[in-house]
């Protein structure tokens, strides 16, 4: 297979999910232009320094800065950096997992010539998303009067493209050296997560704002491109953390021996070799056939479960309530200051209260995108991973209905689901004990199970979409695609009336839509998600019945 082959295979593997996430941020800019305009941005400019810094606010904000920072600075970065490191763990270590890798070497081409024609493929599909981003920023403001002309926006998008690469390569280092795409992807996921809240949180710190520099997404925004122009020491400093990074994916790709499709031994296999334990499963889970189905699926995603899990306890659990008690209280005073519109973007509540904040830091965004990333990935890797690792013939060759095999991973996708719920609601909990702040241990796991249904509606639209159309591809993106436009769709009613009669058909008005970390369970908002996720799940029975089993990827 020539070089030209693997690109193009690659490249034609790869565009849609890119293409989705252009054109879903191009419309969200043109979204967010045009409601911006009917805001009073005074809220925004008389925030504190420290806040305006930590919402990637300039002092004299106005309509273009305050909608370009918004979607590029932060959304934007963070769907590119998550688009990249996606398609940066499957390079080497999804390849390996769906057992094409073999297919790859089995042509006279090296390992490095095909982890660098992959790379390349990563480091384009980056550029090219974010040129095709950055090209209707002058004309969207054009048509809708906004003045841009004092801002940085080819900076921006320098910091935004640098900074992506970054994380894709990560994502590729750690999936050649270790062939395991689920660590490849939890652990850059958790690096990513942990940088963007740390470089927001530290400067609120008193002492500590210099530790910002450890964290890579610094080095994105720190210098504040979009008003500053090009930090080329920032840049520097990513551009040879990536070059490190694909050296050393090289190296530990070429040494290390190849995983197999069923290559690996994990937790579930040693608990499937103990004669005891296996015993045991057979008799929770029915005959051996059945229980193989769920403990395979748990298999396959444990390593994701266990780093999002740890994630959401320690980082956005425990240690965010001793932050909250060590702020000064000038600190916490200036909280007051903060508009609902800018609170409307990150989750709602007021920030003068410990649940206000972790509601902010935690539950807003961060808790309910645990629980998506993990549902969503096993719910569009169910049905549609099966038939592109062409081991779905395997499961059907077994006297076992369709359905069965649906619901096994269905029940498997909730039960993981509620473990993300369970460690968020932990890690909350003692944060709160450590911090001395108070909180309702009730109201805490009332917001962990909405954080959950909400999860599981999107996993459960992941799981239809695999179902519907056997494309891991279609089901990650359609997914992703409906969890960001249903975020702003609710983000963007509580900032203005002209959308606020259409936020009852997004999931995450019944999410935190009644306050429930201050208010307890809204049991009308849970039974709304739960009826919803039982309905795709339910769908997704029908469409699988339905429909020809595709044999190859």
């Amino acid at each position: 297979m020539a070089f030209a082959n693997i690109f193009i295979k690659t490249l034609r593997d790869r565009w849609l999910g890119w293409a989705i996430s252009a054109a879903s941020l191009t419309l969200l800019l043109l979204f967010g232009m045009s409601l911006y305009r009917e805001i009073d941005l005074t809220v925004y400019t008389e925030l504190p320094a420290a806040f305006r810094s930590l919402l990637g606010i300039g002092e004299d904000v106005d309509v273009g800065g305050l909608a370009i920072g918004y979607v590029f600075g932060s959304f934007g970065a963070l769907v590119v950096a998550a688009m990249a490191l996606v398609m940066g763990s499957a390079t080497i270590a999804g390849e390996e997992r769906n057992g094409t890798m073999g297919i790859l070497l089995a042509n006279p081409k090296s390992r490095t010539h095909v982890l660098l024609s992959k790379a390349v493929v990563l480091v384009l599909l980056t550029g090219a998303t974010v040129f095709v981003m950055w090209v209707p920023i002058h004309p969207i403001a054009a048509m809708l009067g906004v003045e841009i002309g004092g801002l940085y926006v080819e900076a921006l998008a320098l910091h935004l493209y640098v900074n992506a690469v970054f994380y894709g390569t990560l994502a590729l280092a750690i999936g050649a050296v270790t062939g395991n795409r689920d660590t490849a992807t939890g652990a850059t996921t958790g690096i990513l997560v942990l940088s963007f809240f740390a470089v927001g949180l530290l400067p609120l710190v008193q002492g500590m704002e210099d530790l910002r520099k450890a964290f890579p997404w610094y080095y994105f925004d720190g210098s504040e491109p979009v008003y500053n122009g090009i930090a080329w020491g920032h840049l520097l400093v990513l551009l040879v953390a990536s070059a490190a990074l694909l050296v050393v994916a090289m190296v530990g790709f070429n040494r290390r021996d190849l995983k197999g499709q069923s290559v690996g031994i994990t937790l579930l296999d040693r608990i499937r070799g103990n004669s005891l334990l296996n015993r045991l499963i057979g008799r929770l889970a029915g005959s051996a056939r059945v229980a193989s189905i769920w403990v395979k699926t748990v298999s396959d995603y444990q390593t994701l479960l266990l780093i999002t899990s740890a994630a959401m306890f320690l980082v956005m659990g425990v240690m965010l309530g001793p932050i909250y008690a060590s702020l000064p209280e000038e600190t916490l005073a200036a909280f007051d200051a903060f508009p609902e519109e800018v609170i409307a973007l990150f989750g709602g509540g007021s920030l003068s209260t410990p649940e206000a904040w972790y509601t902010l830091e935690t539950f807003g965004l961060m808790a309910p995108l645990s629980v998506i990333l993990v549902t969503a990935v096993m719910g569009a890797g169910a049905l549609a991973g099966e038939e592109s690792r062409r081991t779905m013939a395997l499961l059907l060759s077994n006297p076992i209905p369709r359905s069965r095999i649906v619901l096994e991973k269905a029940v498997t996708m909730v039960l993981f689901g509620i473990a993300v719920g369970v460690a968020t609601f932990a890690g909350v909990a003692l944060g709160s004990v450590l911090g001395d702040l108070g909180m309702s241990v009730g109201n805490i796991a009332a917001t962990a199970t909405l954080q959950v249904l909400v999860g599981l509606v999107f996993g459960a639209l992941a799981l239809a979409l695999s179902a519907g159309t056997g494309r891991t591809g279609v089901a990650v993106c359609g997914t992703a695609g409906a969890a960001l436009v249903f975020h702003l769709l609710t983000s963007f009613a509580n900032i203005t009336g002209a959308v606020s009669a259409l936020e009852w058909v997004s999931p995450f008005h019944y999410y935190l839509g009644s306050d429930p970390l201050m208010n307890g369970m809204d049991w009308g908002d849970a039974v709304a998600l739960a009826v919803l996720a039982f309905a795709l799940v339910g769908l997704s029975f029908v469409l699988f019945q339905r429909r020809d089993i595709r044999q190859r990827g």
